[in-house]
């Protein structure tokens, strides 16, 4: 597991504290449309942290190709349809470019700097003259107002209980999912980033802001810098 990460509940728990059964559970949101807004259609993109695809499915059946990565083997055993990639994000060079790549799960939020230069520095080395990078990052409050809870149709509830400062500026984040069979929560480190300090790392990898998509400001196009 790594440090600062951890998971409770049935079935396999990636390094991360991902649950690969509650994964396969939740119901895909507004992703999906968000994208279809914000890229051209049919574009290839490179999905980096693809879980178990509940993202990339709904993008494959609106004629999009896909490649989706993730470090996880368990997660990848879910994808059904798409190229896939077993891979940590930090070094990746698959030696090819995408119109579209995306970071999502508020990975650029990584408690570590460097990971987090990493990451950015990934997508850089994979987007196509003329792409986009599409990057969700966490909204307004997302660490003070707390705790939360959301209580989804669909018939389980998602908690932030928690996030308490660990020092240098990470917080850890805990998180209860609530099923009628089944809970699992999860552990993890996160960087509370203000615009600036978002738009400020964007531009160390060599990237800048195109266009922020949603009204609270959480998903983002940003296209090479220059």
């Amino acid at each position: 597991m790594r440090a600062g990460h951890q998971g409770t509940g049935p079935g396999a728990i990636t390094p991360d504290g991902c649950a690969v059964e509650l994964y396969s559970r939740l119901p895909v949101g507004a992703e999906p449309d968000i994208i279809v807004a914000a890229v051209p259609a049919g574009a290839h993109i490179l999905e980096l942290g693809c879980g178990v695809g509940r993202v990339t499915h709904p993008l494959l059946e609106r004629g999009f190709t896909v490649t989706a990565l993730d470090e996880s083997r368990e997660m990848l055993e879910r994808v059904r349809g798409a190229r896939t990639v077993c891979s940590p994000i930090d070094d990746l060079d698959l030696g090819e470019t995408f119109d579209v790549v995306m970071l999502a799960s508020f990975l650029v939020h990584a408690g570590d700097v460097d990971v987090r230069q990493a990451l950015l520095r990934a997508c850089v080395r994979h987007v196509a003259p003329g792409g986009c990078v599409l990057l969700q990052r966490e909204g307004e409050g997302w660490h003070t107002d707390l705790p939360r809870e959301r209580v989804d149709p669909s018939g389980f509830t998602a908690r932030i209980v928690s996030s308490e400062p660990v020092g240098d500026g990470v917080h850890s984040v805990y998180a209860e999912y609530e099923f009628p069979d089944a809970t699992w929560t999860q552990t993890f480190l996160s960087r509370p980033l203000t615009k600036e300090q978002f738009e400020g790392a964007l531009a160390g990898a060599g990237l800048t802001v195109d266009k922020y998509l949603t009204a609270d400001q959480t998903w983002v196009r940003a296209v090479l810098a220059g």
